[in-house]
């Protein structure tokens, strides 16, 4: 029907489309698309207040479509001078060449159609005609602007026309959006609460207002803003009672939202719904209701993979009730690769491994190159032909794909050849990839001169918050550790808006050690960044990058309510685990020895720290624990002082503990290096 209908405006049939279109809208009257079909045909008929609320009825019905709310704009802009624009056309600018508001008549025209260029060009025509300040004319420069995706110059235009029309609908309406686009959200809703109070009828600005009252986490408002709407049958639709329902969610009203979002599931299954399902059913903890809902949704949407994985997350791994889901879901999309993907792993949990070897091969045929499959077949052949399986993994490893991607599969390769126990070949592919990353890489920092009288360690006051620093060298497994600390953890300074605090750099270190940085100083500063990190009250885990006992300086005297959670393992372990498997922060492994060295230089001062109590510290060793998520979850909550936390998801498993003997040869004066640490440190010496 849509293409029937824009063929037809496509000829300038606009009465048949305009008959096609109400013939779609009334048999489809909760289709978005139907709706704003009609309003696109009802504005080229000349109607723009019917266009008006029709397209107010489709963005009611999909409240998120940006673009329905340009062309609401649009549709404004074109309205409001709809009779002299109307009378100008009919006259024809063959008539009057210079007639401006033919041009902006015509240009409006395009937009609706979509045709941005004609729009363009009829608003350079018209600028050679209009006065250069015309407010019509910079409207129009501004609807075009923000439709080009350039909010800053659509701001600029807009905010200059409407010095001269104050209350233009369509000028305040850009305004929005272009705030809307730079996410300046408290300017975004002032202008639309004024586009509301001047509208007779403003329902359809309600989803929008909402949604900016939502993004200054004022979640309850936003609820409130959509109840008028909820509570009216010939408005209220799926679209905005999972709207409210996602709204109530993040404001606390458990089961408001779980009432209006297990209805919209039914209607229309998406992913942040399920995902807030999940918790709210969790909260709950009722799995009953959370499998017939499942159910009886899967019965109206079975061809939905989202709805297939979280049913099947209602079950128990491994269960019978588990594998019929499972059987369901293949049976209903055979051709999916999630099904695929997850029936083949389910197969390998079970010992299944020629199980698992059909479902990788069918993999392969839906979706050729399928990393997971083609790493799974090599894995299974490994065991009966190793030399084939590496030379199958190379080959892999050779095709075109971007960097990262590169890099795991470089690792993986090394890892295989370090099953098959060819170790040397391991060393040298695992250091080849260092080699190639080298120049994206941080050079090692160096410590700063050891300290030889350390200031006093102040008594913490006894109401002090008790902010823990986590951190731990390349191979100690850190970051599994920060997984299972979940999202108490501020894991900032490990992306693009890392905080700019003195604890950001090493150089810092150096500063307190030659006396040119003030320790008290420094803890303020780290101390006044916490609110905007996400630490309000104080209360901080802070994963650092970077660690030097020179920070005791500041520490001791200045910050004693602290705690220094050090993830560890055997030192050798630790080189062996950066060569195969890289670390957090992106440093340079030039070479086996000069890593082993720069480790060796921290784990002893760390061995000082221990030794001598220089401060408040858990000293983890994650040995054999890394993996096992349920341990790890046990052995940190008990190191913390009892708490209870969740295992950590699952993640590329690392090699085993005391793995670094099958290189002794290969890496022995590295080894030599760091074994006096590992000593200290309480491991063996062979």
């Amino acid at each position: 029907m849509l293409e029937r209908i824009q063929d037809a405006l496509r000829r300038d049939a606009v009465d048949e489309a305009l008959a096609l279109a109400q013939d779609w809208a009334a048999s489809a009257p909760d289709d978005a698309v139907a709706q704003r079909t009609l309003a696109l045909a009802l504005a080229r008929a000349g109607d723009p207040a019917a266009a008006l609320f029709a397209l107010d009825q489709a963005i009611l019905l999909a409240p998120e479509d940006a673009g329905l709310h340009f062309e609401r704009a649009s549709l404004l802009l074109r309205s409001g001078g709809v009779d002299e624009a109307g009378a100008a056309l009919a006259q024809g600018l063959e008539l009057d060449p210079n007639h401006l508001p033919s041009y902006l008549a015509k240009a409006q025209v395009a937009l609706s159609r979509g045709d941005l260029d004609e729009a363009e060009r009829l608003s350079r025509t018209a600028a050679r005609i209009a006065a250069e300040d015309d407010p019509r004319l910079l409207g129009l420069d501004a609807l075009l602007a923000l439709r080009r995706g350039n909010p800053d110059r659509a701001l600029a235009l807009a905010s200059s026309a409407s010095k001269a029309l104050p209350d233009d609908l369509q000028l305040l309406s850009v305004l929005g959006f272009a705030y809307l686009a730079k996410s300046h959200w408290a300017f975004a809703e002032q202008a639309f609460r004024k586009v509301s109070a001047l509208l007779p009828d403003a329902r359809a600005l309600q989803p929008l207002l909402a949604q900016l009252a939502a993004g200054q986490d004022r979640h309850e408002e936003a609820v409130e803003l959509l109840a008028p709407l909820l509570g009216d049958p010939k408005v209220s639709n799926p679209s905005l009672r999972r709207l409210a329902g996602l709204y109530a969610f993040r404001a606390g009203r458990a089961e408001q939202a779980l009432e209006l979002l297990q209805e919209s599931l039914l209607h229309s299954p998406d992913r942040f719904l399920l995902q807030a399902l999940m918790q709210l059913w969790a909260r709950r903890d009722d799995r009953a209701t959370a499998q017939a809902t499942l159910e009886e949704a899967l019965a109206r949407h079975p061809l939905v993979n989202d709805l297939w994985a979280v049913r099947l997350s209602m079950e128990d791994p491994g269960s019978e009730g588990g594998e019929a889901v499972l059987s369901r879901w293949l049976e209903a999309l055979p051709g999916s690769v999630m099904a695929l993907e997850t029936a083949m792993v389910a197969r390998d949990r079970a010992a299944d491994l020629d199980g698992a070897m059909r479902l990788a091969e069918r993999l392969l045929e839906v979706q050729p190159g399928h990393a997971l499959a083609e790493q799974f077949l090599v894995e299974a052949l490994l065991q009966r032909d190793p030399d084939a399986a590496i030379a199958r993994a190379r080959a892999i490893a050779a095709r075109p794909q971007d960097p990262a991607s590169r890099a795991a599969m470089g690792s993986w390769v090394g890892r295989l050849l370090d099953r098959a126990g060819r170790t040397s070949e391991a060393v040298a592919q695992w250091q080849s990839l260092h080699d190639g990353m080298r120049a994206s890489r941080l050079a090692l920092p160096p410590l700063a001169p050891a300290v030889e009288e350390w200031p006093a360690l102040a008594t913490p006051t006894p109401d002090a918050p008790r902010p823990i620093l986590v951190w731990g060298l390349p191979g100690s497994g850190v970051e599994r550790v920060v997984d299972t600390l979940g999202a108490a953890v501020l894991r900032d300074r490990y992306t693009p808006q890392a905080p700019e605090d003195p604890l950001r750099s090493p150089q810092a270190a150096h500063a307190l050690r030659n006396g040119s940085a003030d320790p008290a100083a420094l803890v303020a500063r780290w101390r006044e960044q916490l609110p905007a990190r996400g630490a309000a009250g104080g209360n901080a885990v802070d994963w650092l990058t970077w660690w030097d006992n020179a920070l005791l300086l500041a520490l001791r005297p200045h910050l004693p309510e602290g705690l220094l959670l050090a993830v560890v393992r055997d030192p050798r372990d630790m080189l062996l685990d950066w060569l195969a498997t890289g670390s957090p922060v992106p440093l340079a492994l030039e070479n086996p020895e000069a890593a082993a060295e720069w480790l060796a230089q921290g784990l002893e001062q760390l061995a000082d720290l221990d030794e001598q109590d220089l401060y408040p510290h858990v000293l983890l060793r994650v040995d054999g624990i890394v993996d096992a998520q349920q341990a790890l979850a046990e052995v940190l909550g008990k190191a913390l002082g009892g708490l209870k936390l969740a295992s950590p998801p699952a993640a590329q498993r690392r090699l085993p503990p005391g793995r670094w003997r099958a290189y002794a040869d290969q890496l022995a004066a590295p080894f030599a290096r760091l074994t006096p640490v590992a000593v200290r440190l309480g491991y063996v010496e062979s």
